[in-house]
């Protein structure tokens, strides 16, 4: 059973999500939140599998939230983010946060239900091409200093030559599969080599895995 934490400011769109998600016999409802402050105090003694977040809300936004949220380790519950529009400045900061991915606030139904569901088993929530539009769009926010040359990151220090190319064709948004077949591999040997990658880095899951990628300076804004 997946047990769900609701934030949203809106009473209706949270009563909405309540409804649409006890319909469903392996998902739960843990609690509500109306606040960004109400849900990292609800995620921290609640424990849920999955925080279904809205963005933007008074006083503390769900990104903020987001980041509180995941701050403490990878046992934190998983954050599902509602944005307004999927290309979205919103959208980059909560992945930033450390969301594992991002639904239209409108999303059917039976998307937002297999979104919910593919967080909770661990998957990332935005395709791996659309993971680097978005960070394309808007890595210009990441802090830089003029002319200073980048410090080496020591979240892939101990990569292996391997599993450095794996990071980097994952961030230019290749899926499994086409890492397996371009790369002469089996799909469970890349599998593998994306599981140890996402142990080294630190990384909760892919999409995270990309943001270190690009942190790193192992692709560039296409």
């Amino acid at each position: 059973m997946t047990s769900v934490l609701i934030v949203d400011d809106q009473p209706m769109q949270r009563f909405g999500f309540r409804m649409l998600l006890e319909s469903q016999d392996d998902l739960t409802v843990a609690g509500e939140a109306g606040t960004g402050t109400e849900a990292v105090h609800l995620a921290s003694t609640l424990r849920p599998d999955v925080v279904l977040m809205d963005i933007r809300m008074p006083g503390m936004d769900g990104i903020e939230a987001t980041r509180r949220i995941t701050a403490s380790g990878s046992d934190d519950p998983r954050i599902l983010i509602l944005t307004t529009f999927d290309m979205d400045e919103y959208a980059y900061a909560g992945l930033r946060a450390g969301a594992s991915g991002f639904l239209i606030k409108d999303a059917l139904p039976e998307e937002l239900l297999a979104g919910i569901r593919a967080v909770a088993a661990g998957d990332a929530i935005v395709a791996p091409s659309l993971t680097r539009r978005l960070l394309d769009a808007y890595v210009e926010h990441l802090p830089a200093t003029p002319g200073a040359p980048a410090a080496p990151d020591p979240r892939i220090a101990s990569l292996t030559d391997r599993e450095r190319e794996i990071l980097t064709v994952i961030a230019q948004g290749w899926t499994n599969a086409e890492i397996a077949r371009r790369l002469h591999l089996a799909e469970s040997t890349v599998k593998t080599h994306v599981s140890r990658i996402l142990a080294k880095t630190g990384a909760r899951d892919r999409v995270q895995a990309v943001i270190v990628a690009y942190d790193a300076k192992l692709v560039e804004p296409a």
